[in-house]
């Protein structure tokens, strides 16, 4: 005697229009009072995070202007996908420390830089070559993004939250209603008598 109300084109003959809308409007608010919030709150705490990295990497981080000193078409050119984004390989360069002197590494240089001209190139504290640090767009990127993602999230959670606790009330409320029925049903029909 069930009848299949769970579906989304059919609904019951007692659900009545009022009552999808009053639902759907408290989920709204609902979604209006968390996900904004939720939103602000993640994207001030990853802008945060990532402008404090940044930070550090400007304080670690030094460029130092360097001669090439080989074509880098006889380095080694990177790999992969990355070559394909940005014509880049490896070539010997040579640059002025103030501490140390005179000093050449293997560094990405683009791969038409020809021997005798001038690149930039960022090292570390240790004078390792490194990328360069992160700027404020990234760090905007960064924020937006995660920000987003989180606002995203909480809708998608309070969506399913609702669509569950709406699928269990309705289970719910039918097997109420054919239990009293059960009980009612045969004064009405006189078919226990």
């Amino acid at each position: 005697m069930r009848t299949r109300v769970l579906s989304r084109r059919r609904r019951g003959p007692l659900c009545r229009r009022s009552d999808v809308v009053e639902a759907w409007t408290a989920v709204a608010v609902l979604l209006c009072l968390t996900v904004p919030p939720a939103g602000v709150l993640t994207a001030r705490w990853a802008y945060e995070d990532a402008r404090t990295a940044a930070n550090e990497q400007r304080a670690e981080r030094h460029r130092v202007r360097a001669e090439v000193l080989e074509r880098p078409s006889t380095a080694h050119p990177p790999s992969g996908s990355e070559s394909e984004r940005r014509p880049a390989a490896r070539a010997t360069v040579r640059w002025t420390d103030p501490d140390e002197g005179t000093r050449t590494a293997l560094a990405r240089v683009a791969a038409r830089a020809r021997p005798g001209e001038a690149v930039h190139v960022w090292l570390d504290s240790r004078g390792r070559q490194v990328p360069p640090p992160v700027d404020d767009a990234s760090v905007w990127q960064y924020g937006v993004g995660m920000g987003t993602l989180a606002g995203g999230a909480t809708a998608a959670a309070l969506l399913l939250a609702h669509r569950s606790v709406r699928r269990a009330a309705l289970r719910r409320r039918l097997d109420e209603w054919e239990r009293d029925w059960a009980r009612t049903g045969p004064r009405w029909t006189h078919r226990g008598v």
